[in-house]
């Protein structure tokens, strides 16, 4: 692998890329950051905002601009420039938009920053992440997508909070598409080491196939409410992206349900969604099979083929 400088550039200066340069600075996860956008006045007014904050948080440099060439030697490449999603839209109706500013904009990264890693942010991230593949040329491995990362949070946090737990203590995973599609794999999931299916703790609350249907769908249309009430969701995003850089810039090895191309996983082939997933400093080092029912199966074959349809009829 080619030298690392330990470079973060972001593309898109807008709610959700500059709360990630936020969240990613305070965490320490790299020692240069770039922001880029094509609003020159937008991008300078959010860098020197973080700027006058760096003596509360690790050393770093960070500069904004409108060219390009300033991503040149980056480690990873963020992107979450697009067509922001409008309350009642759903994240696959963004596609057109978002992927004809890729075939612009994947290109001529690829000329100032070939080496880098691409971590897809913008909706719909599967499709896009695909997308991105496909131009950028890139093994599969080096493109990924943030996926359901921010999906299985809401999910942990949810259950813990029925459950009166410390939601660390929550391992489960929302799969397959980010968006309407997608599945909780209820059957790998466990509180403590203990299957959640099987919980039964005296003075705790029981989760009932009820209560199981009624936190999938909070966390399935948690991004509708919150587009509803303030516009755009760019918190919870924001950390669960600085994560992902963390477990890459760091090579720490962590599983994380990013999105990625599939090839013969439980026979869903040639489309990019997410599952459980080994990352670190070369990207997505494999996927993981984890043992799911045939309710699940089916689902994630769903969700496989919804995504790539939209791929399809996008001409890819």
């Amino acid at each position: 692998m080619p030298e690392h400088v330990n470079k973060v550039s972001i593309i898109g200066a807008g709610a959700v890329g500059a709360t990630i340069a936020y969240a990613a600075m305070i965490r320490g996860v790299a020692k240069h950051f770039v922001l880029y956008d094509i609003n020159r006045a937008k991008v300078d007014a959010e860098v020197l905002d973080l700027n006058h904050g760096l003596q509360f948080m690790p050393m770093a440099t960070l500069v904004g601009s409108d060219d390009l060439a300033a991503c040149a030697n980056s480690d990873v490449v963020v992107i979450t420039a697009g067509a922001k999603q409008q309350p009642g839209q759903t994240r696959l109706e963004l596609a057109g938009a978002n992927v004809e500013l890729c075939r612009k904009l994947v290109p001529a990264l690829m000329k100032v920053a070939p080496d880098a890693l691409l971590l897809v942010v913008t909706n719909p991230v599967d499709v896009v992440t695909y997308v991105v593949q496909q131009l950028s040329g890139l093994p599969a491995r080096r493109v990924f997508g943030s996926g359901t990362v921010l999906d299985s949070s809401r999910l942990r946090f949810l259950v813990a909070r029925h459950l009166n737990l410390a939601v660390q203590n929550v391992h489960a995973f929302v799969a397959g598409e980010h968006g309407d599609s997608e599945l909780a794999l209820w059957s790998s999931a466990t509180v403590g080491g203990q299957p959640l299916l099987n919980w039964s703790v005296p003075g705790r609350p029981a989760l009932t196939e009820a209560d199981r249907t009624r936190i999938f769908d909070d966390v399935r249309n948690a991004a509708y409410h919150i587009i509803r009430g303030k516009g755009a969701t760019n918190y919870a995003i924001g950390l669960a992206t600085a994560q992902i850089l963390e477990a890459v810039l760091h090579h720490e090895q962590r599983v994380l349900p990013v999105s990625s191309r599939l090839e013969g996983y439980l026979g869903i082939d040639d489309v990019c969604m997410s599952v459980p997933s080994i990352v670190n400093r070369g990207g997505v080092e494999a996927v993981l099979e984890l043992p799911v029912n045939d309710a699940e199966a089916q689902g994630l074959r769903h969700s496989a083929d919804t995504i790539r349809k939209t791929i399809r009829a996008l001409g890819f």
